[in-house]
């Protein structure tokens, strides 16, 4: 199982000027990916900015966002810009997708968060055409320079829908927050899902940890207040965050036990310091 690191672009009060320096160290240390939280209702940095920040200030480690909330942004743009981070990047990018939950990110007129299991179906067609080079906005120029690839996507969710989605589009599945033996019956569902769907192979599944180690109780409450909207289920979330080398230890031991393929762990905190620590637990 490959062990990869989030960049804190939604940590609350994280300095933006940290991101580069934190994809320089964490490709340095050996981690397998960087991954980003996607918000816009919230103090943080877009994941689109924070991926391509990483993309600029590395070399040869995995982008990958988990997970970006689709329906929020106009199609043609989000396609646009995810193939120009793609193409920088060499081709690193893969896209985690999600229809998101809560209703203060849905900020473009018109793009509200009604309907949104039809409208990523319609996106993902419009994302395919535009890397494909088709025209865009009713002229004859494709919005995309030759080169550009049909970038890999992931899907996260636990509707019906979002596992369907997984196995016609996707490459593969992006666990939630949560104890490993919740995540163990989605992963069940993401492999069922592609069996029915006849694809070839087994899904590529992908777990996320939040974890802090220098300062556990900031990141407990950074992790509460990101999750707050969700009532009960920010305390539960916060309550999980692993803070100590046993912690982290069993945390790879049970996502591997249940097939993981990658394991993400999250700062809690922007603490650059942090990385280093935990690559010298899990790595």
């Amino acid at each position: 199982m490959k062990i990869g690191i989030g960049l804190p672009n939604q940590v609350r009060d994280m300095d933006p000027r940290v991101l580069p320096e934190w994809a320089r160290r964490a490709e340095a240390a050996g981690f397998s990916t960087l991954g980003t939280v996607g918000r816009t209702a919230y103090p943080g940095v877009m994941d689109t900015v924070a991926l391509a920040a990483a993309a600029g200030a590395t070399e040869r480690i995995g982008l990958l966002s988990n997970v970006l909330l689709g329906p929020v942004w106009p199609p043609v743009l989000l396609a646009k810009e995810l193939a120009g981070i793609d193409g920088v990047s060499g081709h690193r990018l893969t896209i985690g997708l999600g229809i998101g939950a809560r209703e203060d990110d849905f900020v473009v007129d018109g793009l509200g968060p009604k309907g949104l299991g039809k409208r990523i179906d319609a996106d993902l067609e419009t994302y395919r055409g535009l890397w494909d080079g088709e025209p865009v906005g009713g002229g004859t120029n494709p919005g995309v320079p030759p080169g550009t690839r049909r970038v890999p996507l992931l899907f996260g969710g636990s509707a019906p829908a979002s596992y369907a989605r997984m196995a016609k589009w996707g490459e593969g599945y992006v666990g939630g927050s949560v104890p490993p033996e919740m995540v163990a019956p989605a992963f069940d569902q993401a492999r069922a899902a592609w069996t029915e769907a006849g694809r070839e192979g087994t899904p590529r599944l992908v777990a996320i940890a939040y974890y802090a180690l220098g300062d556990p109780e900031q990141g407990r409450g950074k992790v509460r207040d990101y999750y707050s909207n969700f009532g009960d289920f920010a305390d539960m979330i916060a309550s999980g965050v692993r803070s100590t080398a046993d912690d982290l230890k069993k945390a790879v031991s049970d996502f591997a036990d249940l097939g993981a393929d990658e394991l993400i762990f999250n700062p809690a905190t922007d603490h650059l310091a942090d990385i280093e620590a935990l690559a010298e637990i899990v790595l």
